[in-house]
């Protein structure tokens, strides 16, 4: 079975937010994996070693994603491609999800798992629009995951408690913490993740054409900066200090 991986290369959580020309601004934040992906790589990895197959890391961004697909590789996936193309850019929740599934489909992806949501804009839209896109069944916020035949049964972790469904592969996942404490890359898988061969597939390799123009957008402003001073009313005894603050309210009308 081929499991892919879906994941995305987003700014450090540690960043500064600012706002630019309207958009969202990371400074020169440094580029990591998607935490919420990593635990999507755990759950497929943890597919692998109970029935067997092949763990492929997908990544639609630009040429600096190959770090985020590096690490994925160095925790033991074990392959990895990444979707770029200068049309791609500005990718929206459903321009995001008709490329990843016209990827998943060439690379013949029988399983797909994603992380709940990303850090950079948090939507958490991504997979259910995928699936729908393949016109593949949708199992969200898995805790736990049970591949038998061709069906797949997960745990969900819900609001209410705990739920249980199943449906026939191919199908799409989405991922909990539940799931497992992401493994750390080992220093051998580090080494060939630095070795890999990555490729790199364009729109026209995936058959796809550039998505539609985003049809709203948020302009964002940073908050206006309020100056503030602080004056201190000294004075040798509380009375003092009392009546030259009832003369300063006074004096500035406050009251």
């Amino acid at each position: 079975m081929k499991i892919i991986a879906c994941i995305k290369q987003v700014p450090d959580s540690e960043a500064k937010v600012t706002a630019a020309d309207g958009k969202v601004s990371w400074g020169d934040a440094p580029l990591v994996i998607n935490p919420f992906d990593e635990y999507a790589v755990e759950g497929a990895l943890q597919q692998k070693e109970a029935t067997g197959g092949t763990v492929v890391v997908l990544c639609v961004g630009p040429e600096s994603a190959r770090e985020a697909l590096k690490h994925a590789l160095a925790m033991g996936a074990d392959e990895a491609i990444l979707v770029s193309d200068p049309a791609l850019t500005d990718l929206d929740t459903v321009g995001a999800a008709r490329i990843l599934a016209a990827a998943i489909k060439k690379a013949e992806g029988e399983m797909v798992i994603f992380g709940r949501q990303t850090l950079d804009n948090g939507a958490g839209l991504t997979p259910a629009q995928t699936a729908r896109v393949l016109g593949w069944p949708m199992l969200g916020l898995a805790g736990q995951i049970k591949v038998e035949a061709r069906s797949v049964t997960v745990e969900r972790v819900i609001e209410e408690g705990r739920q249980t469904v199943s449906a026939k592969l191919p199908a799409v996942l989405s991922v909990v913490q539940s799931i497992g404490e992401p493994r750390y890359p080992s220093f051998m898988g580090i080494r060939k993740a630095s070795k890999a061969t990555i490729p790199v597939w364009s729109l026209s390799d995936i058959g796809a054409s550039a998505p539609a123009a985003i049809i709203t957008r948020t302009e964002l402003l940073n908050p206006p900066v309020r100056e503030t001073s602080v004056e201190i009313i000294a004075g040798e005894t509380p009375a003092e200090i009392a009546e030259k603050l009832a003369d300063k309210i006074l004096a500035e009308k406050v009251l």
